[in-house]
């Protein structure tokens, strides 16, 4: 039993490692970034609807609202992964990272919104360590300064991050975590066809496999995986357990990017991790 449970956590960490490629592959691929959306989106949709088929998921869609909640939610993935590139682009990773990393807390905050959860004041305190976390990152308030606006863009992922989870949450009781994925990857994939032509595609001869890593590594794969481990974990074990993704993307920066994060990153994402361990623990505590 015991050995089970060290292989979940084993397979759990391996996923988290995978999702925190994005960021360092997310800054160096060098195509436009609605392009490189689409090609992550294309791609890893036809990664997930081959792994659906051999695994014989359904991939019927029940009814009209559901539908419309899938298109929805998939616009907002796709302008979280949007600016969450351009926060890496403008910035660097460890900044990126972190910044989108306050989507837990933002969550916590706009969850009143969409379910009958009630508003809970504790989170007002947590949002406010997140500001402080966020003031480390870039405290310099310069609207010209590149690294600020990699932190709006960070925060704009994150709310559109949360947002989107929020309104897939209640089914994810009803659809296979794979087949969600698939047809958010399907949609998002179709809305971004005209930015081909637009923005153009002729880069993806030296970046594809770069882009094949973020499509089949990262998303496909990474996300797969942490969605089976649900069915092992508690949503708030893992969220602790995923709030490492940051940590890891800096290493995997440093050490293909040769970024050197400052001491006030180090001090701001301290900030930010803590309050994601934090709201879990309590989470944890009031499931339990």
């Amino acid at each position: 039993m015991k050995n089970t449970h060290v292989k979940h956590v084993l397979w759990l960490t391996v996923a988290t490692v995978f999702i925190s490629t994005s960021g360092a592959l997310g800054k160096f691929i060098d195509m436009p970034i609605p392009v490189i959306v689409w090609w992550r989106s294309a791609l890893a949709a036809g990664f997930l609807f081959l792994f659906c088929k051999y695994k014989k998921i359904n991939l019927k869609i029940h009814s009209k609202k559901d539908r419309l909640t899938f298109f929805v939610s998939a616009l907002f993935l796709g302008a979280h992964w949007i600016t969450y590139f351009y926060a890496l682009k403008l910035s660097n990773v460890a900044i990126g990272m972190l910044s989108l990393f306050t989507f837990p807390i933002i969550t916590a905050i706009l969850e009143p919104f969409f379910s009958k959860v009630k508003f809970d004041p504790i989170h007002l305190v947590l949002g406010g360590l997140v500001l402080i976390g966020i003031y480390f990152l870039a405290p310099d308030f310069d609207l010209e300064s590149s690294q600020l606006k990699g932190v709006l863009f960070g925060l704009l992922s994150a709310v559109c991050y949360a947002i989107r989870t929020l309104m897939l949450k209640q089914h994810v009781t009803t659809y296979n975590g794979s087949m969600l994925m698939f047809y958010q990857v399907l949609i998002l994939a179709a809305v971004l066809i005209p930015s081909l032509f637009i923005l153009g595609t002729s880069a993806i001869e030296t970046q594809f496999p770069y882009v094949i890593l973020l499509a089949l590594l990262t998303t496909a794969i990474g996300h797969t995986m942490f969605i089976n481990s649900l069915n092992y974990f508690k949503v708030s074990t893992a969220s602790i357990i995923a709030s490492t993704q940051p940590i890891f993307g800096i290493i995997i920066a440093f050490f293909f990017l040769n970024e050197i994060p400052t001491w006030n990153t180090y001090l701001g994402g301290a900030l930010i991790i803590s309050t994601v361990v934090i709201e879990s623990m309590r989470s944890k505590r009031k499931k339990s």
